[in-house]
């Protein structure tokens, strides 16, 4: 005897509930965690759902949310290298992304054309029918959502019906939500995680600023115009990639924030939120120094790397108040650190090129880590009335900077 479906209660309700925002769900992964709950309470005997979501961000091309009966919803997201990988670019969500047209293997027919890889996996499962369909965006950009079942027939045509209801309103709840983790995505690699959510809290005039105290990094790669003189700009580009590589997970591994690039310069902090915090925050600095003074030693001696001038940087490190906020001029802001300390990072900075030093610390922030500095002297700044002592690496090597 044929096995019947199961019935399809109306969904009219969850429909609405997306229509609303689905503001019951607070992460993006709990709008399908939810609307597949919802969708199964109506009668729809669902199996594995998914939503395929582009995005906007220099490492990731796309995110995956994956929902299956009794857990919750998991994220897996592709890197820009899956554009380029064969079996992703012959999958049904890229056919679906090219073509607008929604696509539907009936898996219980022995006769299914299994022209897509998933099937195979999906059939392995047990299921019968694989019902994938755009969410097209406002903008005109076409993502997608795929629907499985492992009811003997597959879905039946009222079920069918049911999800065709639910997509465009599920379209515009995802697009929402991509919008909002677009405009964190831009803000992260564009100002830094700390500054992007102040700017998305609505610190967005120009004077909105604070003072803190912080630890502050400032490096800059040696010998980068002769650099630019000589290297093709294409390939000079990749070079300061690959020595950004070096520093920028090194300083955030240590939870400090890179505020800006400036050319072959870079201007990061490590917040202190207490006096009793200061010693450990200029330790972590510290380990980021050395960290990524070890990646650049690194990089210099790959094989690829061993016919080009080895990279060299400098860094200065100190400790003190600055202004931390937005300046700028009518719309154009830009969110940043400012103040004498900055000024001073900047003057040992340049002391540190003279020296032959590869990490310079200030007296304020080396007196934290005094088994590791020693001085090296009292110097003249620029722009400061007294001298200061600088303070270099007791295991550092001046010649090799």
């Amino acid at each position: 005897m044929k096995k019947l479906r199961s019935p399809t209660r109306n969904t009219d309700a969850v429909v609405a509930w997306l229509v609303d925002g689905a503001r019951s769900a607070v992460r993006a992964e709990d709008v399908l965690t939810e609307l597949c709950e919802r969708l199964c309470d109506c009668g729809l005997p669902l199996w594995r759902v998914a939503v395929f979501v582009y995005t906007l961000h220099p490492q990731i091309l796309a995110r995956r949310f994956l929902w299956r009966p009794g857990s919750v919803t998991t994220i897996a997201e592709a890197a820009f290298e899956r554009a380029r990988d064969e079996e992703f670019r012959a999958s049904s969500i890229v056919r679906i992304r090219d073509t607008g047209e929604a696509i539907r293997r009936r898996l219980a027919d022995p006769a299914c054309p299994m022209d897509y890889g998933v099937l195979d996996e999906l059939r392995q499962e047990g299921v019968t029918d694989y019902l994938a369909m755009p969410l097209r965006f406002t903008n005109g950009e076409i993502h997608a959502a795929s629907f499985t079942t492992r009811q003997e027939c597959g879905f039946s045509d009222d079920q069918v019906a049911a999800l065709e209801a639910i997509i465009p309103p599920l379209a515009r709840v995802a697009e929402v939500r991509a919008l909002r983790r677009t405009a964190v995505n831009l803000l992260d690699a564009y100002v830094g995680h700390d500054a992007g959510e102040r700017i998305l809290a609505g610190q967005i005039r120009r004077g909105d600023t604070e003072s803190i105290r912080a630890a502050i990094w400032l490096s800059d790669m040696r010998g980068f115009t002769a650099l630019a003189d000589s290297t093709q700009p294409q390939a000079l580009i990749a070079l300061l990639n690959r020595f950004y590589d070096c520093l920028v997970p090194a300083i955030e591994a240590e939870g400090g924030e890179v505020l800006k690039f400036m050319g072959d310069g870079l201007l990061a902090i490590f917040r202190i939120g207490s006096d009793a915090e200061t010693g450990q925050v200029c330790a972590r600095a510290l380990r980021a120094a050395r960290e990524a003074k070890s990646r650049i030693e690194a990089l210099n001696g790959l094989e690829d790397a061993r016919s080009h001038t080895p990279l060299r940087f400098g860094l200065a490190l100190h400790v003190g108040e600055a202004l931390y906020g937005n300046i700028g001029g009518g719309g154009r802001l830009d969110f940043t650190c400012i103040g004498p300390a900055v000024n001073m990072a900047a003057r040992l900075e340049k002391l540190a090129a003279r020296l032959g030093r590869v990490v310079i610390g200030s007296t304020a922030f080396a007196q934290h880590l005094p088994t590791d500095f020693a001085a090296l002297g009292a110097f003249d700044l620029a722009g400061f009335r007294s001298a200061e002592i600088a303070h270099g690496l007791r295991d550092e090597d001046a010649r090799q900077s």
